[in-house]
């Protein structure tokens, strides 16, 4: 009979740290849940939040790298499949008792990230969605590969591109952001560097050997240098993958992408890309994942785009939280994840996106001790 060690299961996350040739050290954490595509779901969150915030404190790490286990995917995004039960347990509650803690310590931890102290790897590697972008796109060297797909499909579930996506997707160049949200289209690590969102394009088989050579650099324990010496030994592994580098859609995409997104109502942007008629079947794909998608998320897309240009990243996170929760009470969420997860028919039975609904979706909740959970940020 086999006893309770063997069978427990494996940390969702790993941690270990590696001392360098000099004795500083490297905190490595592994999302390890490769079965769901290293989805994230409160615990991960709750262990990575934590071990980030004792190694910004530990003078002894010089580094820190996040990676995920397996080959296909960093991370897929958030745990849909718990938030959906979650919203099934608490219709229409505002704010969710199960979603707001998800949300809050997940657009916490990521706001971290974006403000990290020392250099922070992420090896954005196979599938980056959703939350896991959400993770990537604030670190100081963000690595990307030939197997890199990415992309905020929100659009299809009738969320919103959260995560700090209202933050960083109208900061990309021309309209590509818009054209992102809106489409849930799907980019490789190309497309990412052309958007810069993406710092470094690696060979996804060197992943081992870069993060050995971490230990053979010099590290300083000062932020500024320690940044220039990690981003100077990726540019040398960079060099062997150019040969790799896959053709960027967004690149040669980019004046239409542009023409397709100039309009001055949301109407007309859906029209133009709905509209479109193309024998590029990744513009086509994108244009029906919007026609197919949610008018809701499409409208909370465009109003953001253009509320939060004024707004502070901490802001930001604090009125996607909002608009998080909302939408956990208005049933497009709840009902796109059905249709693309529970059921599976494909067949999402999507509410009109009148004004008055998108409006709901900006009123802050009546939040539990009167304080926005993240008022602190």
């Amino acid at each position: 009979m086999a006893d309770s060690a063997s069978l427990a299961a494996p940390a969702p996350v790993l941690f270990r740290e590696v001392t360098a040739a000099n004795g500083r050290k490297i905190g490595y954490a592994l999302l390890n849940s490769e079965k769901s595509l290293n989805a994230l779901n409160l615990a991960m969150i709750r262990l990575l939040d934590g071990q980030l915030r004792a190694w910004a404190g530990d003078p002894t790490i010089a580094c820190v790298v996040l990676s995920g286990a397996g080959e296909k995917a960093f991370c897929a995004g958030g745990d849909v499949r718990g938030l959906y039960e979650a919203m099934r347990r608490h219709p229409g509650s505002l704010p969710n008792p199960d979603a707001c803690p998800f949300f809050a310590e997940e657009y916490r931890l990521d706001h971290f990230i974006h403000q990290y102290p020392k250099p922070l790897l992420v090896w954005g590697s196979g599938i980056v969605m959703g939350g896991g972008l959400g993770l990537f796109a604030g670190a100081s060297h963000r690595v990307v590969t030939e197997t890199s797909r990415v992309a905020m499909p929100e659009i299809t579930i009738g969320l919103l591109p959260d995560v700090g996506g209202s933050w960083f997707l109208p900061r990309l160049p021309g309209k590509a952001g818009l054209f992102l949200a809106l489409t849930g289209a799907s980019v490789n690590g190309h497309d990412l560097l052309h958007a810069q969102l993406a710092d470094h394009f690696l060979r996804a088989a060197d992943r081992d050997a870069v993060f050995e050579a971490l230990a053979q650099l010099d590290w300083r324990g000062d932020a500024t240098l320690d940044r220039t010496r990690l981003g100077q030994l990726l540019d040398g592994y960079a060099a062997q993958a150019a040969a790799l580098l896959p053709a960027s859609k967004l690149a040669q995409h980019a004046a239409l992408i542009e023409s397709l997104c100039s309009g001055a109502s949301l109407a007309e942007v859906v029209a133009a890309i709905t509209g479109l008629r193309s024998d590029d079947s990744w513009l086509t794909k994108a244009a029906a994942a919007l026609a197919a998608g949610s008018p809701t998320t499409a409208a909370l897309v465009w109003t953001l785009y253009r509320r939060d240009a004024a707004l502070s990243l901490a802001e930001v996170f604090r009125l996607e939280l909002v608009v998080a929760l909302q939408c956990c009470a208005h049933g497009d969420f709840e009902e796109g994840v059905r249709a693309l997860l529970i059921d599976k028919d494909q067949s999402p039975r999507w509410a009109a996106a009148t004004p008055a609904r998108i409006d709901a979706h900006f009123q802050p909740p009546a939040w539990p001790g009167g304080v926005h959970p993240l008022a602190d940020l």
